[in-house]
């Protein structure tokens, strides 16, 4: 399993807990990466089940297609991209550019759990989005479940963008 934009690594334990033989957690923050390892030790698993790497994900992303990696999931959660829906055309191009690379990395009947958390770009828009990614990258994929944020983040009836998390399975044909 690859986790991109790992944060503290809660994917990562997770995927750990689930029996994943091996996971690549990667962020472009070191001190994030500390906290992931601490994680995974303090959950008492092997070390020798997981490793992180340090760098840009965009840049990785890129790296790993180019040396012929392949993964049976990918998870993708990213910061935000566009606090707000002025920003939605540019956070749409970064979006559109991971889940592509994450397509091409994906072996065939593999899962790719992709998130977007900005404000900006509403669940309809993030599906079109991912959707021609995967056109692009020339796969065929569904979608298996839609994801949102869990129960105790409410959200406002007078500021929607507030459902913030977007979040789509997809099983890679």
């Amino acid at each position: 399993m690859l986790d991109c934009f790992c944060y503290t690594g809660g994917f990562t334990v997770n995927a750990l807990a689930g029996g994943a033989k091996s996971v690549l957690s990667v962020d472009a923050s070191a001190d994030a990466l500390d906290m992931c390892h601490e994680n995974v030790v303090l959950n008492t698993f092997p070390t020798d089940r997981y490793q992180t790497l340090e760098g840009d994900v965009f840049q990785l992303l890129r790296k790993f297609r180019d040396e012929g990696k392949s993964f049976d999931m990918i998870i993708l959660d990213p910061p935000k991209f566009a606090p707000t829906a002025a920003q939605a055309e540019k956070a749409a191009r970064g979006y559109k550019d991971i889940n592509l690379l994450a397509f091409k990395l994906l072996r065939p009947g593999g899962l790719l759990v992709t998130f977007s958390c900005s404000g900006g770009v509403d669940a309809a828009l993030f599906q079109k989005i991912v959707a021609s990614a995967a056109l692009d990258a020339g796969v065929d994929a569904q979608i298996v479940e839609h994801l949102t944020q869990a129960p105790d983040h409410p959200v406002a009836l007078n500021f929607p963008e507030g459902a913030y998390l977007k979040g789509l399975v997809c099983r890679k044909a």
